[in-house]
């Protein structure tokens, strides 16, 4: 005889499946990408630190907070962490309070974007055009004008400042 925690477990272990199974289509089709920049695990891990490898390749989070890239205020570009790609200008950041750097806006054709289904939810993952390096989300909560809010990695991300003179 089956007790209803016999079917509650079974319930939640199906749950769990349908989610990993979601999650792992949303990689898929990010993995399905081709870019300009392809290497393997091996040569991302030498280049990169295991942090920056844990975001960037495995599509990991930092934990909020920890960027100092997130008070930054200085004039520049952030690019990629993985390839040196310029993705978003000073100019188009902002303080969201969310512990991660944040942007309205990228620079053209430097993002592209995939939808994420981990973590029962549905988000929408922005990574790098030119290497794949999974670099955050964009939500629908940010500033005019464009009302996005990219929320970045920042360890995905290497801060070039403006050259003066």
């Amino acid at each position: 005889m089956y007790s209803r925690r016999d079917f509650s477990r079974l319930g939640i272990a199906l749950g769990g499946a349908f989610a990993m199974l979601k999650s792992a289509s949303g990689y898929a089709e990010a993995a399905s990408e081709t870019f300009e920049i392809t290497k393997s695990d091996d040569e991302w891990k030498k280049e990169l630190t295991p942090e920056q490898f844990n975001v960037l390749r495995q599509q990991g989070t930092e934990r909020a907070g920890t960027s100092p890239l997130d008070q930054n205020d200085a004039a520049g570009t952030y690019d990629c962490a993985g390839c040196d790609l310029a993705l978003f200008s000073s100019a188009t950041k902002f303080h969201s309070g969310t512990g991660w750097p944040s942007f309205w806006k990228p620079l053209d054709n430097a993002v592209a974007t995939t939808t994420d289904n981990s973590f029962f939810m549905t988000r929408t993952e922005v990574h790098c055009r030119r290497c794949g390096g999974h670099l955050g989300h964009v939500f629908e909560d940010g500033p005019k004008p464009t009302g996005l809010r990219y929320c970045m990695n920042g360890v995905a991300l290497k801060f070039i400042p403006k050259a003066i003179g």
